[in-house]
């Protein structure tokens, strides 16, 4: 974030010294989209071309429709194809098969712990404003994380996941080997999370990812998903289990030993899947609904949108994939039709990128909106998505596994993006259209495997890393879940080496030459601008 500053106007960018870049940016998004209102045709994408052997990506316009409209992009078949073209057929066993370009550096099974021992971290977000810049507060930056006693075993995790919260001190020239963090504690008092659920028969209940907003003075609120599981001794459902988007505010504070917060006990129901838009529990027990993040559009003064995750509202098994989501050009030798596509089972992958739009200023009501991106028959999770705002441009990205593609489709794990000129776009795929932007090192000739048993032919790094976070200029963060094969791996359970996005137009690639060999530092997260409120340190509570 510190070494290039360009012309981002971003959910996701500094805001000290680019004040006339952002309004600049902020025009020519105003620009554009007042150019589509007056009826001006969008700009034409020029025809995709097809790999040979492979379908021709969908074409998508990236024209921008207003939030409330109901226009969902599709990211589609002939889309999600593009990835399987662009792995190399003849890479050997434990090779990487994807571009360099689109994969993250291969990380060293020698890495340090974040947390010395004291937790396992995955899931992890920054301190951010408005427009999701960065910031510092009274000389610290402050992470929040998904984290768990190291005592459960590392795959044990998700049902016990509580939020925890880091720091460190802000502009620190050299840091420690695993990035100079304090492990400041869980961030909820004890059973306030659980204690929005009707059913308090709950056999477990946790929380889930989100993000973290800074208001004026110390005030935090925090966005997230409460889950509660209803689980028979066998591990089995007995009825399925609730997840909510919650809305939660409290108090940050500091002095010169460090950070810590207040409140949190008001816990705000915000979201419960609709079944309309959003698919529940009773539509499919397996179900995704969660992870919002909050941004405020500058298209749309005065306006927060929230971004989710979720999955098209049909019953689970229903055959609800169409052409469109096929999405080949009329005449494609390679094209499959949906009902060949639902016959090998892909449409049990029913992911979508929710969008709301709150109600009130203290963003504890919200509205549903239509989707902006729908993944039917391509994929079941589409996690953490975030809105990325650069050039005038409106990035999408999220994160998936390549466990949850459907049939006929395969990916690495890892950053998935999408490109138009709003947040509710016809969405282009980057990167020749597949919508692959940052993958964990695969080989797409030979089975996955699992983060526990990996398979034996896989490149070592597949399941390096996961639940990617960008951040402003481009930088992106991570956990480390597995490093290795069959024969040699380790489990993580803290942040990875930070690594760099060039984002230019459809393209995104890996910038090799930050850091070492395109590697940062371990579990980097530097913050942009120091937040504006005085430096005097709080005097901490007493007892």
């Amino acid at each position: 974030m510190r070494t290039r500053k360009q012309t981002d106007v971003t959910t996701t960018q500094n805001r000290a010294g680019r004040t006339r870049l952002r309004l600049a940016a902020i025009a020519a998004v105003i620009a554009t989209t007042a150019a589509l209102a007056a009826g001006a045709p969008a700009q034409a994408q020029p025809a995709p071309e097809a790999i040979p052997g492979f379908p021709a990506p969908t074409v998508h316009t990236q024209e921008a429709y207003a939030p409330e409209d109901d226009f969902t992009a599709k990211w589609t078949r002939a889309d999600a194809r593009q990835i399987k073209a662009m792995s190399d057929p003849a890479a050997a066993s434990r090779e990487n098969s994807m571009p360099d370009e689109y994969t993250m550096p291969t990380v060293p099974q020698d890495f340090p712990d974040m947390s010395n021992e004291q937790v396992w971290v995955w899931d992890s977000w920054t301190l951010t404003d408005g427009s999701s810049a960065q910031p510092s507060f009274k000389g610290w930056e402050v992470v929040f994380s998904l984290v768990a006693d190291r005592k459960l075993g590392f795959d044990d995790r998700h049902t016990y996941a509580k939020l925890g919260y880091f720091f460190r001190k802000a502009d620190v020239a050299e840091r420690p080997e695993n990035g100079g963090w304090t492990y400041g504690g869980l961030v909820f008092p004890e059973g306030a999370s659980g204690a929005i659920f009707e059913d308090q028969s709950f056999s477990h209940q946790t929380e889930w990812s989100g993000s973290t907003r800074i208001f004026d003075g110390n005030k935090l609120r925090i966005f997230y998903t409460a889950v509660a599981f209803y689980r028979n001794e066998d591990g089995s459902n007995r009825k399925p289990y609730d997840p909510r988007l919650v809305q939660s505010e409290g108090r940050l504070f500091a002095d010169d030993n460090g950070v810590w917060m207040t409140g949190f006990r008001d816990q705000h129901d915000m979201l419960q899947a609709d079944g309309e838009y959003y698919q529940t529990g009773e539509q499919n027990e397996f179900f995704n609904f969660r992870d919002p993040f909050t941004f405020e559009d500058p298209t749309h003064p005065g306006k927060t949108f929230m971004v989710f995750e979720g999955n098209s509202a049909f019953a689970r098994g229903e055959r609800a994939c169409t052409e469109e989501d096929m999405g080949y050009a009329p005449g494609d030798p390679h094209a499959e039709t949906a009902d060949e596509a639902m016959d090998m089972g892909a449409h049990f992958q029913m992911a979508n990128v929710g969008l709301a739009v709150a109600d009130n200023a203290a963003l504890t009501e919200w509205t549903f909106l239509p989707p902006i991106l729908s993944a039917n028959c391509v994929n079941d999770q589409t996690e953490r998505p975030q809105i990325y705002i650069k050039d005038g441009k409106y990035y999408l990205f999220t994160i998936t596994h390549r466990g949850t593609y459907a049939a006929g489709i395969d990916g690495p794990e890892g950053v998935y993006g999408f490109v138009g000129n709003g947040i509710r776009s016809d969405f282009q795929p980057v990167n020749r259209g597949s919508g692959l932007a940052l993958g964990s090192p695969a080989n797409l000739n030979f089975p996955a495997g699992t983060p526990f048993a990996p398979n034996p032919d896989q490149h070592p790094g597949q399941f390096q890393a996961y639940s990617h976070y960008v951040m402003p200029d481009g930088l992106v963060q991570s956990f480390i879940d597995t490093i290795g094969t069959s024969d040699d791996f380790v489990r993580g359970g803290t942040l990875a080496p930070t690594v760099r996005l060039d984002i230019e137009g459809d393209d995104v690639t890996v910038d090799r030459s930050y850091g070492t060999n395109g590697l940062g530092q371990w579990a980097d997260i530097p913050s942009g601008y120091a937040h504006e409120i005085g430096g005097t340190p709080d005097p901490r509570p007493i007892g």
